[in-house]
C-alpha cells in the first residue's frame, strides 16, 4: 500500500441516498436522448430537487443526520450539492462518465470541478470483470489510479463502485441464469477484482458493492479490502434498483459483517415516486414523502439490525 499522509478508510457507518443517475435517469424518465437542452437540464434538476426534499424528510423523522448523506451529480444536481452541503450532510459528487463501459472521467480537467464543489466523497461507478478484457481492465486501472493518488494529495475520500458483469463465458457456465452468477460466481470475481485494483493503486476509503446472500461472501469481500493494513476501509451494499424486499434481505444479511458500514439505495426509493409524479397521478409533496418513508425505513432496519 501506498504511503500517504492521508487517513485511509471511513470510521463512521454511512447511510446514502445516491441519485447521480444521468444518461439513465434522462432516457428512461424524460424520454430524452443524447445532450438534454436547457429547458430539460432544469426540468430533470427540478425531479432531483424532489429527492433531496425526500431524503431531507426522512432525516426530520429521527434519523442519525452525522451518518446520512447523498450522492449525486453537478450536470444536474448542483442545486442538492449546494443545499446539502449548507444544511451539514455528507456529500458525495460522482466524476465518471455516464453510461459507459469503459471508465472515464466526466471532465478531463475534473480537479477543477472537485475543487470548486469541495464534496467530502469523491464517487467513481467502474465494471471490471478479472476474467474480462485485460487491456480494458489495464486502462481502467491506470485512471482509477490516477484518482487515486490525486484523492490521496488532496485529502478526499474515495467511494469505489465495483460492478462484475458476467463475461458471456461465465454466463453459459451457469446455464444463462444470472441468479446462479450473482450467487456462485461473482462474489469470489469481487475478491479478485477488489485484489488487483489495489495492486494497481488503486485504494478507495468506502467500496460500494453490488448485494450478496450469504454472510460469509460479504465476509470474505470485506477481508479483501481490509487486508494489508487497511483496517478502516469500509464496505457499503448498493441497491441495484431491486425491489425493497430483495434490498431488505441484502441489509440483513450484511449488517453485522466487519467492514460493512452502511448501504446506498437509490431507484429503490425514488423511482416509483417520480414515475406517479410525472404521470400527474400524485403531488410532490407526496412524491417526497413516499421516498422519505421508504428510505426511512431502511435507515431503521439498518440501525436496528446494528443494535
Amino acid at each position: 500500500m501506498a504511503a500517504t499522509n492521508k487517513e485511509r478508510g471511513y470510521k463512521k457507518q454511512l447511510l446514502v441516498l445516491p441519485f447521480d443517475h444521468r444518461a439513465s435517469f434522462q432516457e428512461k424518465m424524460f424520454g430524452i436522448k443524447g445532450v438534454a437542452n436547457p429547458e430539460q437540464t432544469k426540468e430533470i434538476a427540478s425531479y432531483k430537487d424532489i429527492i433531496f426534499e425526500g431524503f431531507e424528510k426522512a432525516v426530520k423523522s429521527g434519523l442519525p443526520r452525522d451518518i446520512m448523506g447523498v450522492l449525486v451529480d453537478e450536470q444536474f444536481g448542483e442545486n442538492v450539492i449546494k443545499r446539502a452541503k449548507s444544511a451539514g450532510f455528507t456529500v458525495c459528487i460522482c466524476v465518471e462518465k455516464s453510461g459507459q463501459d469503459e471508465f472515464d472521467f466526466e471532465y478531463p480537467n475534473y480537479q477543477e470541478h472537485i475543487e470548486k464543489y469541495q464534496p467530502d466523497i469523491i464517487k467513481v461507478l467502474v465494471r471490471y470483470n478479472p476474467e474480462g478484457d485485460r487491456q480494458l481492465n489495464e486502462r481502467q486501472a491506470t485512471k482509477l489510479a490516477e484518482l487515486s493518488r490525486y484523492l490521496d494529495k488532496t485529502n478526499k475520500k474515495y467511494m469505489f463502485e465495483l460492478l462484475v458483469p458476467a463475461t458471456k463465458e461465465q454466463l453459459d457456465r451457469c446455464g444463462g441464469d444470472k441468479a446462479a452468477y450473482d450467487l456462485n460466481v461473482r462474489p469470489s470475481l469481487m475478491v479478485r477484482a477488489i485484489e488487483e485494483l489495489q495492486r494497481h493503486g488503486v485504494e478507495a476509503d468506502i467500496w460500494k458493492l453490488e448485494g450478496l446472500d450469504k454472510r460469509e461472501d460479504f465476509e470474505r469481500v470485506c477481508a479483501a479490502a481490509r487486508q494489508g493494513g487497511r483496517n478502516d476501509v469500509g464496505c457499503i451494499v448498493l441497491g441495484r434498483g431491486e425491489n425493497e424486499a430483495k434490498v431488505r434481505e441484502w441489509l440483513k444479511v450484511g449488517a453485522n459483517v466487519t467492514g460493512v458500514i452502511g448501504f446506498a439505495v437509490g431507484r429503490t426509493v425514488f423511482w416509483e415516486p417520480l414515475k406517479l409524479y410525472r404521470e400527474k397521478k400524485c403531488t410532490r409533496e407526496e412524491a417526497s414523502q413516499r421516498m422519505a418513508t421508504t428510505y426511512g425505513n431502511l435507515c431503521k432496519l439498518w440501525l436496528e439490525e446494528r443494535a
